[in-house]
């Protein structure tokens, strides 16, 4: 491949960058406190007593802890923790000396200082874990692992510095989802395989197949009078925040970020195959290439399906045992808005992958059979693609 083709993802994501920086969320400026700003780090320095307690016919082991406050306004001072004396536990982990904690500190009106535990500390774990994962990647797919992580830490800057602050900041979330989608898509595809016309063929599918999966969910979501309100963190979120959010925009721009982890794969996916199968014989006609190519597409499909729904089901899983336990009729269950939501949501998303088969299929077949013909146009739109020539 040219490496005059990285240029243009480099200016491109140099452009989407400066364009979100530029268009700034105005947030509110008399905000709520964030989770956890009331929290400090502690190590536990010494565990001072421990037994078993009995909390309405549950035993469970607890223990008093002596912790050193290592951060905040208190930083330095030990204190004294209960842990599962009072409260039952969710884990069976137990403290010992030289574990970072942390705590939550309050004051009582007569300007007594308490801290109890909140959670335990992970970020050396989680650490150790992301730089296993690079190192992983890396050996795997070398540059093109490195170009991914860029994709993937860019990814986290759309949703993070563009998505959540214009969504908070009372925009329609629907729109702002889209537009984040397809600047973070957009950009993470051409970092990871370059300015090539596979990427570009993968890009314009990836844009329909959003604006279809958009226009379905908001047509169903009508339909089933939903409001996006089925979410117990929505309606916490609503009565934190002083900014008006459009529930049902908020609902449709979580399924339109949700879906788009698969659609990257499978776009991609059926892009290059359809490269290759031309690749391999070119004298295959529009027909013959889009017959062959979606047979590839239709096994991806279906994998892919399979994978978005066991996904959702895996993340409702505890909503579903609570209805098992209760000897719920599914029938009557669907019809509350926090599982038609998660109904609709896997059916339009699988939708909306379905319909990126056969549109991308096309326009990669229209972007393959001109790609020796491209002369001086090849300068701008790239190379067909990695490890092939547009010379025959």
């Amino acid at each position: 491949m040219k490496k005059t083709s990285w240029l243009f993802p480099i200016l491109l994501l140099i452009g989407v960058t400066i364009y979100t920086l530029l268009d700034p969320a105005q947030l509110p400026g008399d905000g709520f406190a964030t989770f956890g700003a009331d929290t400090v780090k502690a190590e536990v320095i010494q565990i001072i007593e421990a037994g078993e307690v009995d909390l309405g016919g549950f035993t469970q082991q607890y223990q008093i802890a002596r912790v050193t406050l290592l951060e905040g306004e208190y930083a330095g001072i030990p204190m004294e923790i209960d842990y599962g004396k009072r409260q039952v536990r969710s884990d069976d982990y137990l403290l010992k000396p030289g574990d970072k904690i942390i705590v939550t500190i309050s004051k009582t009106p007569d300007n007594v200082i308490n801290a109890y535990f909140v959670d335990y500390v992970r970020t050396t774990p989680i650490l150790w874990l992301t730089l296993i994962f690079a190192i992983a990647i890396i050996l795997i797919s070398q540059w093109k692992g490195i170009r991914a992580m860029l994709s993937m830490a860019f990814s986290l800057y759309i949703i993070i510095g563009y998505i959540i602050p214009h969504i908070l900041a009372g925009d329609d979330p629907l729109s702002v989802s889209i537009v984040g989608s397809i600047m973070l898509l957009g950009v993470s595809l051409y970092l990871t395989y370059g300015w090539t016309l596979k990427t570009h063929a993968a890009v314009i599918s990836m844009v329909f197949v959003l604006l279809i999966t958009g226009a379905l969910a908001g047509l169903f979501v009508v339909f089933a009078k939903l409001n996006g309100s089925g979410d117990e963190n929505v309606m916490f979120l609503m009565q934190l925040s002083e900014t008006p959010i459009n529930l049902r925009g908020l609902f449709l721009g979580g399924l339109i970020i949700g879906a788009l982890g698969v659609l990257d794969d499978l776009v991609t996916t059926q892009a290059s195959a359809v490269f290759e199968l031309h690749h391999a014989n070119p004298s295959l006609g529009v027909g013959g290439l889009y017959r062959a190519a979606m047979r590839i597409g239709q096994d991806h499909v279906a994998a892919t399906v399979n994978t978005l729904v066991l996904a959702y089901a895996g993340a409702s899983l505890p909503m579903m045992l609570m209805f098992s336990l209760g000897q719920g009729d599914y029938g009557y269950i669907v019809n509350f808005s926090f599982i038609a939501e998660e109904i609709v949501r896997t059916l339009v998303g699988s939708l909306g992958l379905i319909a990126a088969v056969p549109i991308t299929t096309l326009i990669a077949i229209f972007f393959a059979q001109r790609a020796e013909r491209l002369g001086a146009w090849e300068q701008v739109l790239g190379p067909e693609g990695s490890g092939h020539s547009h010379s025959h």
